[in-house]
């Protein structure tokens, strides 16, 4: 059946437009912090109403230490993850931040691994294959930060956006590093966050609402940080522009939409066929950037988001090949909890194996 590839291209298209559009929304001039903040509360506007109607009888079940753990697990992976990832695509570009998304499960492995949570025998095709996917995204990475090469400059001179990012607007090396390293500290929160969540799934196991709770405390966090990051509220306002574009993009067809279409294809065929897509958006992006916004694509950014692309399918191989005694009526049963928000616990191991292979495509 063909209908899965279809939606996974369409996903893969959603998330390309999402690094573009909002590169070009702060490329306008909004506070980072800002656009983070207004893009959770389009998405508290698209998550809560639909949490009202299905979940507010579960809502009773919540206890102080619960909400707790939400709070803290909102502080690191919205939050704190979100607003560095934009923060990085104002200092770089939308190849850089599309690249580095490749490099978020094996940062999840790693943390598995630090935790105990992973094993990697060195001896075996597997572990070889996991140690090489580390290596690759390191290198990838320091490639980004500090080694740009040439450029290739776009041949499309009217551009979509009017004040998008140009060759007279490229950012200093200095900026550049710094804005690349935000990514890899981006990347490493989210991984952190996702370890976080599969436990407190673990413990309540209500998917949609620890996401609806944790989306609305992490609008409440970052206002505060925007108002300290900007205290003039007349750079707050929002125009029929690029930026509003922006954020109702990202709370409504990201949050709403792609999501959901997610999930859909999770259920056809496995988190790892989806983790699998994840470097057409980097391809995408790299072009969209190049032929809508004018940027300077550099040979270094398209070589280090390769390497990065390398280690990931380097350690999605290596766990493919792991050894898995699970009978047949155990897989069954722990696909089936995994589609049901109401269902039984999981075992640890069995919540990171989805949870590591799905989460690059949760940002």
């Amino acid at each position: 059946m063909k209908t899965p590839y279809v939606v996974v291209i369409i996903i893969e298209l959603m998330y390309t437009g999402m690094y573009v559009i909002s590169k070009a929304a702060l490329d306008q001039g909004m506070n980072p912090f800002v656009f983070t903040f207004y893009r959770q509360a389009a998405a508290a506007l698209v998550l809560l109403p639909i949490a009202l109607v299905f979940q507010r009888k579960n809502a009773s079940s919540l206890s102080p230490r619960i909400l707790l753990k939400m709070f803290f697990c909102a502080l690191i992976g919205f939050t704190g993850s979100l607003g560095m990832c934009n923060l990085g695509i104002t200092f770089t570009s939308a190849t850089v931040a599309t690249a580095a998304t490749n490099s978020v499960p094996v940062f999840t492995f790693c943390f598995a691994l630090l935790f105990r949570l992973e094993v990697m025998k060195l001896r075996s095709r597997s572990g070889i294959a996991k140690l090489a996917g580390i290596g690759l995204c390191l290198a990838g990475v320091l490639i980004i930060a500090f080694y740009l090469g040439p450029g290739l400059r776009p041949v499309n001179h009217h551009h979509a956006v009017a004040h998008a990012s140009s060759p007279s607007h490229s950012p200093s090396r200095s900026t550049w590093i710094k804005g690349t390293f935000l990514m890899v500290l981006f990347s490493m929160t989210w991984s952190a966050w996702m370890l976080m969540q599969a436990r407190l799934v673990d413990e309540y196991p209500n998917k949609m609402l620890v996401t609806v709770i944790e989306c609305v405390f992490s609008v409440l966090q970052l206002f505060i940080i925007a108002v300290i990051a900007e205290r003039d509220f007349s750079k707050w306002k929002l125009e029929l522009n690029v930026t509003l574009l922006a954020i109702v993009y990202n709370g409504f067809v990201v949050t709403g939409i792609s999501y959901y279409l997610q999930a859909w294809c999770m259920e056809m065929k496995g988190p790892v066929f989806l983790a699998m897509w994840t470097p057409l958006s980097f391809s995408l992006s790299t072009f969209c950037s190049w032929f809508f916004l004018g940027e300077i694509v550099h040979v270094g950014s398209i070589v280090g988001g390769a390497l990065l692309v390398g280690g990931l399918y380097s350690v999605l191989w290596g766990k493919s090949k792991e050894p898995t005694i699970v009978s047949h009526s155990d897989t069954k049963t722990s696909h089936d909890s995994i589609q049901d928000e109401k269902g039984c616990h999981h075992k640890a191991q069995e919540e990171q194996e989805i949870t590591w292979a799905s989460e690059v495509e949760q940002v």
